[in-house]
């Protein structure tokens, strides 16, 4: 599937928001993950969500600074 994630056009093998947290950060949980999807900020259910061809994700970690 095609996608816009974080700006950059990538093709990923995802089919909903959790399968591609995954594939893009590598984390089981999302602990400290944000996801959009076009302007729209997804709470933790909407992660089992399909995704769709041509969406614009943006996938925000936190990082504790001091």
């Amino acid at each position: 599937m095609k996608l816009v994630v974080n700006g950059q056009p990538r093709d990923v093998s995802a089919t909903t928001v959790a399968e591609l947290v995954k594939e893009v950060t590598g984390s089981e949980t999302g602990s400290g993950i944000a996801v959009a999807i076009g302007e729209d900020v997804l709470t933790r259910a909407e992660w089992e969500n399909p995704l769709v061809e041509g969406a614009v994700v943006e996938i925000l970690t936190a990082v504790q600074g001091g």
